[in-house]
């Protein structure tokens, strides 16, 4: 594992880049600092205007922003959406350090689509983090490209797993992490969305159904971190006592389908991975 990072350039600061640079700053992986980033909008680069260990530039009102955030930079770390990787690429591509490592976090482009618009000495990590990185929560899955060395998937691992869990596994599986942990997020704050007004529905305020629903997510899931000797279904059956009103709800949500709702949620997901990936709008 790679103790401390190098330079690092992060072009976009997104909702996901952005959690991974709070992460990265609330901790102690960044040998060298500032770190510089490359944001759309002026105002969107004065937001680090009090952070001095930020350098931050606005592509509205400096357009070779970006290639200069990159030059003498070992990292460089995409954060724009998918349909622009390619032209981010073609723009900075020759400006890029000599063996630097291209770190992106973009749907659907894989490491052969970046590698064919960089020096072959240029190493590719693609990456799926998700937000709760922002927190030191996160979870992110990594694939090296072609010439992704031992040391730049280190870079790579040293960054996710600085905001939380990493796990490095091959590039044809990221579409499936990232419909588990890339958008679960989201699915998570649906069903807390759902589980809250469904309260509400059923007598509660708003303040109370938000309180409960809000600390029984974090308590049943603190619960199955806190005992991995136990499934989540061996939990929750010591909640469902045999004819009692847990049974009752959990037969309700069974009888919805809920694993057939997963399942097919995750494949839609990866089904427009795999449409991005062949550059379909």
């Amino acid at each position: 594992m790679t103790d401390a990072l190098p330079n690092l350039a992060i072009l976009g600061t997104g909702n996901m880049t952005g959690a991974i640079l709070d992460g990265l700053l609330a901790g102690d992986a960044l040998a060298q600092l500032p770190v510089r980033v490359t944001t759309k909008s002026q105002a969107s680069a004065d937001r680090f205007a009090q952070e001095p260990r930020v350098e931050a530039a606005a592509i509205e009102t400096n357009p070779n922003a970006s290639r200069e955030a990159v030059t003498g930079a070992q990292i460089v770390l995409l954060g724009v959406k998918p349909y622009m990787i390619a032209d981010l690429l073609d723009e900075v591509g020759d400006a890029i350090e000599p063996g630097a490592v291209v770190i992106s976090v973009a749907a659907g482009i894989t490491t052969e689509a970046m590698e064919a618009r960089l020096r072959r000495d240029v190493r590719v990590v693609r990456a799926m983090p998700n937000t709760p990185s922002a927190i030191g929560l996160g979870a992110a899955g990594i694939a090296g490209g072609l010439a992704a060395d031992a040391e730049a998937m280190g870079y790579a691992r040293a960054i996710f797993a600085a905001v939380g869990t990493v796990v490095e596994l091959e590039e044809s599986r990221i579409p499936a992490l990232a419909a588990i942990s890339g958008s679960g997020p989201a699915h998570v704050y649906f069903l807390i969305e759902q589980m809250t007004e469904a309260a509400q529905r059923i007598g509660m305020s708003a303040d109370e159904a938000h309180e409960l629903v809000v600390q029984t997510f974090r308590g049943a899931v603190g619960l199955v971190a806190a005992n991995p000797d136990k499934t989540p279904a061996e939990l929750r059956r010591a909640v469902t006592s045999p004819k009692g009103t847990t049974e009752q709800s959990i037969a309700q949500l069974e009888a919805a389908d809920l694993a057939g709702t997963f399942e097919a949620s995750m494949r839609a997901n990866i089904r427009r991975n795999d449409e991005l990936a062949a550059g379909s709008a």
